[in-house]
């Protein structure tokens, strides 16, 4: 008899949203129990921009924690939110299939981007976003903000279904947008706000955007248990072979989270893709690079990513953002 699994996440509506429809797949692979255990991480306490507060490890440290400690045997992270260096001891054992990379403008009376009014004010918490829109429309005001996602999109005035409790005195329907992963969006069924998907061609995803990471104990990840077969039947090959080769570029360069950078990989046929863009905080300069391989495997994926993040560092990456893997 199998016991029962205990499944950790932070405890946002859409974390647990996001660790509810994973759970429910590892359930009906593994054929065992689940319970979800939330968890709750420094980010989801501290206050401030999170570039101030330890960058992406906010999120995960003590979810990895509490997998070491045998609190919950598998964390459900959102891979973003995930730092590049390895844990010993922990093993990612699944990426599963990736839900829509891209950003998602959320704007009153359905306006687009190129529609916004001369000198809009656009939300948001993540330097990538905010220099890719000021290097598309310098004459947008950028608002740092917070929250949670019926939060942010309370900021909005006249958006579909925003909740009485989401309202914070003063910071409510005061912005013309924000902008929100679609992924997070279409996990708690909120696609309805959305006014315009982003393309890549004028903001380009974090590393890993829209992709989950199942973390366990390295030895849960044996393919000869139970639990190790139902995390490598949800494990996507295609998935992982893009975000390993985002994830090495920004390993790499070692970006931290105030970095503006912006990375999206996808298979085609024969060949794996990588694109990524480096600009400066205000937008004003940037640099964007395209390179391709078809060596599908991790090796191939991390070479890949490597190699582009060398040619930007070449092209004077370093001079547009706080990058630490300059000095190598």
């Amino acid at each position: 008899m199998v016991k029962t699994v205990k499944i950790g996440t932070r405890g946002s509506k859409l974390a647990l949203s996001q660790t509810r429809q994973i759970t429910d797949v590892l359930t009906g692979v593994g054929g065992f129990s689940a319970e979800i255990v939330p968890v709750k991480t420094d980010g989801d306490v501290l206050t401030g921009p999170l570039s101030q507060m330890g960058g992406t490890g906010v999120f995960a440290t003590a979810l990895r924690a509490a997998v070491l400690d045998g609190r919950v045997d598998v964390a459900v992270h959102s891979l973003k939110d995930l730092p590049t260096g390895a844990v010993p001891g922990l093993a990612l054992a699944a990426v599963p299939v990736r839900a829509d990379a891209r950003d998602a403008l959320c704007a009153r009376d359905g306006l687009t981007f190129a529609t916004l009014p001369q000198g809009a004010s656009i939300g948001t918490g993540s330097p990538r976003r905010a220099a890719q829109l000021l290097a598309a429309r310098p004459d947008l005001v950028i608002v740092d903000i917070r929250g949670n996602v019926d939060t942010r999109l309370a900021r909005v005035p006249g958006l579909p279904g925003n909740p009485a409790s989401a309202k914070v005195p003063g910071k409510t329907g005061d912005l013309d947008a924000v902008v929100l992963a679609a992924a997070g969006l279409g996990r708690i069924d909120r696609l309805d706000v959305v006014s315009e998907y982003l393309e890549s061609s004028v903001m380009l995803p974090a590393p890993g955007q829209g992709a989950l990471a199942l973390e366990c104990r390295t030895a849960d990840a044996d393919a000869n248990g139970v639990l190790g077969q139902a995390l490598a039947a949800v494990d996507d090959v295609d998935t992982r072979l893009s975000i390993t080769a985002e994830r090495a570029l920004l390993a790499r360069l070692e970006a931290g989270c105030s970095a503006p950078v912006g990375a999206f990989a996808f298979r085609k046929g024969s060949m794996l893709f990588l694109e990524a863009v480096v600009c400066s905080l205000d937008g004003a300069r940037s640099l964007r690079l395209k390179k391709a391989t078809d060596g599908l495997t991790g090796v191939g994926a991390t070479l890949l990513g490597i190699e582009l993040a060398e040619e930007l560092l070449a092209g004077g990456a370093a001079d547009l953002a706080d990058l630490a893997g300059s000095a190598k």
